[in-house]
């Protein structure tokens, strides 16, 4: 039995529980003073040596197709960062269910970058993913929008998020590190953009507990980078949504033990039709 049968789902639920946990962290970094841009820098900047040093033999492969790379950077930057920012101030469970509205996204990206045609089915999946979201936000009443400058991060990030998925297939040639390389480098780029334009403090009160933090989230970003890249290079696409839809069950775990969070009634059956719209976005790309 190849090792690949056993090690690529193991290595997607690990991805699954390191983004359902990293908020945490963050959140603590954010109580010592540090605002969740500059805790972006500084995560993704720690682990771009071990990445420079990992892609410095393969650097001829970005000059071929360095348009392609910039563009996942700028994208995967904003996708990180506003991740981040969402799930330190926003209800960590609700912010992951706009995030999840990801294989909406896609099916437009996917016809304009990839050229696939969506099936019939798909528009179905879609539709079932908008009522989802309708039932969710319309909970508390009014206009069903993303309440709060986090939610609509969110929203954001999970187009993001869709958008550099599509870009990585196009660039599937490009070594697993290089593309890595260029989304951690994207990351630091936009998140020191967004902390100089916000205003945010310079790292100055962080203590040695705090130093030691932020290397345990860079490792925790770099391991989790990596496995969801081999996960998804050696998964069934439908098999790898199942198994990432973890994220959403070790963070609504999380968030009711660390935070105290509470998903109301509409807000579960909001984000069970998401969730299940996820599981069946594998046969977005399949053609009539």
């Amino acid at each position: 039995m190849p090792a690949s049968r056993w090690l690529a789902p193991l290595a997607l639920l690990v991805a699954a529980t390191t983004w359902g946990l990293v908020w945490y962290p963050y959140r603590l970094l954010e109580q010592t003073g540090l605002s969740g841009s500059v805790s972006s820098v500084l995560t993704y900047l720690v682990a771009l040596p071990p990445l420079l040093f990992l892609t410095w033999r393969e650097r001829g492969a970005a000059r071929q197709e360095w348009g392609l790379l910039l563009a996942l950077a700028l994208v995967a930057g904003w996708t990180n960062l506003a991740y981040i920012l969402a799930v330190i101030d926003g209800e960590v469970v609700r912010v992951m269910l706009l995030f999840y509205l990801a294989p909406l996204w896609t099916v437009p990206f996917a016809h304009v970058l990839l050229k696939e045609r969506a099936s019939r089915g798909a528009w179905l999946v879609i539709a079932f993913a908008l009522v989802g979201a309708w039932v969710m936000l319309a909970g508390e009443g009014g206009f069903p929008l993303p309440h709060g400058s986090a939610e609509w991060l969110g929203l954001s990030s999970g187009m993001g998020f869709a958008l550099s998925n599509v870009l990585t297939r196009r660039l599937k040639s490009t070594p697993i590190a290089l593309r890595s390389l260029w989304v951690f480098a994207g990351v630091v780029a936009i998140s020191t953009v967004y902390a100089l334009i916000e205003g945010a403090a310079p790292v100055i009160a962080l203590d040695v507990a705090g130093w030691w933090l932020l290397l345990g989230i860079a490792a925790a970003l770099l391991l989790a980078t990596f496995s969801v890249q081999f996960g998804l290079a050696h998964t069934p696409a439908n098999q790898a949504v199942v198994i990432l839809l973890a994220e959403l069950v070790v963070a609504a775990l999380a968030s009711r033990w660390l935070a105290g969070e509470v998903m109301d009634r509409h807000e579960w059956i909001g984000g069970s039709m998401i969730v299940a719209a996820t599981l069946f976005s594998g046969r977005m790309q399949q053609d009539d």
